[in-house]
C-alpha cells in the first residue's frame, strides 16, 4: 500500500485518438502531436514515465519527433484512457478522474446566453450586463473596462468551455461583493443552464491598461455523487488540493487546499508537498498549458510548459519515498494546432510510478478516467471495494449451492429481501440476485454470510453505457459483489458490435477494478443462433465472467439448447448462468450437465 499519493492532471494534455472524437467534431485532434511539432520539445522525465511507449502514437509529428529524439526505457506503468462521460470540460473530466460519470455534456452558450438568464441576474444583481458573448478574458476587460468603469454594469462572458465568467475592476466592484454576485449566478445557472463553473474575473488598471488580478474565484456545481475525494476524506485520509481543484469539487471532500497563480506556483507546492509527512492523496493541478497555451493555439508555449514540467519531475522522482505513487494524467484535450481554440475529445496518458508500479508495464487502452480512482482507492485503502467475497466451490450434493436465490419483482419489499438472504444462507445458495435500489441494506444484512448479486441495464438493456457503468460501479461500492448486465439488443440487431464489445470491456474492467464478478445477459429468446455465437466471442473477449441466458423478463427464458450453444462458443475462462424458467432441481441439474455452472431462480422444488 502506499501512504501517499501524488495525482498531477496536466491540463488539456490529450494524446489522440479518441474513437468517438467525430462527434465532438475533433477528428484528428491530438495535443501531444501537435507539441511534438515544436522543433525544441524534451521530455526526457515523461519518456521515462512512459510517454512515448503508450499505445496508438499514430500521428506523424509524434513518429518524427521520435526519430530525432533519445529517450530513456519506461520505468513504471503506462497507459492511455478513453473518456466515457458525453462531454470534454474541465469539471467533467475531473469528475470521471474521481469516479462520477457524467451521461450528457454541460450546456455552452455560442451566441451568448439567453435573454431570461440576463433578467434574473440584472434583477439579483441591481446592475446591467455587457459583452454576453464568448470572449477572451485579457480583451474582453480592455474592449469593455471603460464602460464598465463608468456605469458599473458587469461584463458578462463566456467561452468554449461551459462556464459563464463576470469581471469587475476591483475599485468598481470589491472583490467580496463580486464573489457574492458569482453566488446569486450560481444559483440561477441551475437545470438546463448548469453550467460547470461561475468565474469571478476581477481586474484593475486604467483605460487601455487593464490587468486580471489573482483574486479569480470558481464557483462550480457540486459532483452529483460520492466521489474518491469523499471516500478517502471519509476514512480518515489527508485530501490536499493544489490549484483548482477545490473549485473544480466546489470545496467537497478536501481537508487541506492552495490555490495557485499557474504552473510555476502549482509545481513549487508540489515541491513543498512532497516534503510534508501527510497520509493520503495530493491532487494537482496545473491549468496553464489549457489557459494560456492550448486555447490561444500557442504550440511553442505548450511546448516549453511541459519542459518545465519535465524538469521539475526529474527532480520530483529521485526524491520520492519507497511508500510513494506519482499518477499523471490530464482531462481532455486542447490541440493547439487546429483553427479551434476549444477543448478537444481526446484520450489522456496515464503515467504511473512508485508504490506497486515500478517496474515497465504496459496498461493498454482503458476505458474510462475513472480507473485512476480505482487505482488511487486500492493504494491507499485496504478496503476500497465492498466486502471481498471469495465464493465456495458449488458442491454436487446440493444443487442450491449453484443457485442465486432470484427477487426482482418490482412491488419486492426490504422485509422481502430479508426473508430471501434468511433462506438464501440456510439452503447454502451461491447468492442473492435482488434490485439495485436493496444493495446496500442487504449487504449489511448478510454481514458476509453469502455475496449479493444485483442487476444494471435491466431488464430491457438499452441504457447508454456511462448509465450502465455508472449503476455497476454503484453497485460494487454498496456492496454487490456479482453484478449482472443486460446486453443491448438494439445494438445487435443494427449490427453495432464494436459498440458492444466497448460497452463490456469498460463494464469488466470498472467492475474488475472493484474487486467484483460481471455476468452478461444476452436474452436468447431475442436472438438467432448466429448472433448467439457472436455474443459468446463478444463476451469472451470482453473479459467477463459469465455468460447468462436471460433476464426472466422476455418472452422465454433458459433452454438446453441455449446453454450447450454457449458453452460450446465461450472461451475456458466464462462460465455460463443458465436463468429464467427454472422452478425444478431436475431442470436445474439439467442445466448443469449440459454446461451450466450457475442458476437463477427463486427458489427450486
Amino acid at each position: 500500500m502506499a501512504k501517499r499519493v501524488f495525482l498531477v492532471v496536466l491540463d488539456s494534455f490529450g494524446i489522440g485518438g479518441a474513437t468517438d472524437a467525430t462527434l465532438f467534431k475533433d477528428e484528428g485532434s491530438n495535443t501531444l502531436g501537435a507539441v511534438c511539432s515544436d522543433e525544441s520539445l524534451n521530455l526526457p522525465n515523461l519518456a521515462k514515465m512512459g510517454l512515448f511507449d503508450i499505445n496508438g502514437h499514430e500521428d506523424q509529428r509524434i513518429i518524427d519527433h521520435l526519430k530525432k529524439a533519445s529517450y530513456q526505457e519506461p520505468i513504471g506503468s503506462y497507459g492511455r484512457l478513453t473518456e466515457l462521460s458525453m462531454g470534454k470540460d474541465t469539471t467533467i473530466g475531473h469528475w470521471e478522474i474521481a469516479g462520477v460519470l457524467s451521461d450528457k455534456p454541460m450546456p455552452t452558450y455560442p451566441d451568448g446566453f439567453p435573454q431570461e438568464i440576463l433578467d434574473k441576474l440584472k434583477e439579483a444583481t441591481g446592475r446591467e450586463i455587457l459583452c454576453n458573448k464568448p470572449y477572451s478574458g485579457t480583451v474582453v476587460i480592455n474592449d469593455y473596462g471603460d464602460e464598465h468603469v463608468k456605469t458599473g454594469a458587469l461584463i458578462v462572458y463566456t467561452s468554449a468551455d461551459s462556464v459563464l465568467q463576470i469581471a469587475a475592476h476591483e475599485d468598481v466592484i470589491p472583490v467580496p461583493e463580486l464573489y457574492s454576485i458569482c453566488e446569486k449566478a450560481r444559483a440561477i445557472m441551475t437545470g438546463e443552464h448548469a453550467v460547470g463553473r461561475i468565474i469571478a474575473r476581477p481586474f484593475i488598471g486604467t483605460s487601455g491598461n487593464y490587468q486580471r488580478t489573482s483574486n479569480r474565484h470558481d464557483f462550480s456545481l457540486t459532483p452529483p455523487s460520492s466521489t474518491m475525494l469523499d471516500i478517502l476524506k471519509e476514512k480518515g485520509k489527508d485530501v490536499i488540493s493544489v490549484g483548482k481543484i477545490v473549485d473544480i469539487f466546489a470545496s467537497r471532500g478536501l481537508t487541506e487546499f492552495t490555490r495557485t497563480s499557474g504552473n510555476t506556483e502549482g509545481i513549487k507546492v508540489m515541491f513543498d508537498m512532497q516534503k510534508k509527512d501527510f497520509d493520503g492523496l495530493c491532487f494537482i493541478n496545473l491549468v496553464d498549458f489549457d489557459m494560456l497555451y492550448g486555447h490561444r493555439n500557442d504550440i511553442k508555449g505548450y511546448a516549453n510548459a511541459l519542459m518545465e514540467f519535465d524538469e521539475a519531475l526529474g527532480k520530483f522522482i529521485p526524491d520520492m519515498r519507497s511508500d510513494d505513487l506519482l499518477i499523471i494524467t490530464a482531462d481532455h484535450g486542447c490541440d493547439p494546432s487546429t483553427p479551434s481554440t476549444d477543448h478537444s475529445r481526446e484520450n489522456v496518458p496515464v503515467l504511473i510510478y512508485g508504490e506497486g508500479h515500478n517496474v515497465p508495464y504496459n496498461m493498454g487502452t482503458k476505458s474510462g478516467f475513472n480507473n485512476i480512482a480505482t487505482i488511487v482507492l486500492n493504494s491507499l485503502l485496504e478496503n476500497s471495494s465492498s466486502f471481498k467475497y471469495v465464493p465456495k466451490n458449488p458442491s454436487s450434493d446440493n444443487i442450491m449451492s449453484y443457485v442465486d436465490m432470484t427477487n426482482l419483482k418490482t412491488n419486492a419489499k426490504l422485509e422481502d429481501i430479508y426473508g430471501l438472504i434468511d433462506r438464501a444462507i440456510e439452503a447454502d445458495a451461491a447468492s442473492v440476485c435482488i434490485q439495485p435500489c436493496y444493495v446496500k441494506d442487504a449487504y449489511k444484512y448478510a454481514a458476509g454470510r453469502l455475496p449479493i448479486c444485483t442487476v444494471i441495464g435491466f431488464p430491457n438493456g438499452y441504457h447508454t453505457p456511462a448509465v450502465k457503468l455508472y449503476e455497476a460501479l454503484e453497485a460494487c461500492e454498496n456492496g454487490a459483489y456479482e453484478i449482472d448486465t443486460v446486453i443491448n439488443n438494439c445494438m445487435v440487431k443494427d449490427g453495432r458490435f464494436d459498440e458492444i464489445y466497448a460497452e463490456l470491456k469498460a463494464l469488466s474492467d470498472g467492475v474488475h477494478g472493484k474487486g467484483c464478478l460481471l455476468k452478461v445477459i444476452i436474452e436468447t429468446c431475442l436472438l438467432n443462433e448466429e448472433e448467439k455465437i457472436k455474443l459468446c466471442d463478444i463476451v469472451t473477449r470482453s473479459g467477463a465472467d459469465y455468460i447468462k441466458t436471460s433476464t426472466g423478463f422476455g418472452s422465454a427464458g433458459a433452454t438446453l439448447e441455449d446453454v450447450k450453444l454457449m458453452k460450446e462458443n465461450v472461451g475456458p475462462d466464462v462460465k455460463v448462468k443458465a436463468a429464467g424458467g427454472i422452478r425444478t432441481k431436475d431442470l436445474a441439474k439439467e442445466m448443469i450437465s449440459n454446461g451450466a455452472s450457475r442458476i437463477g431462480a427463486s427458489n427450486l422444488s
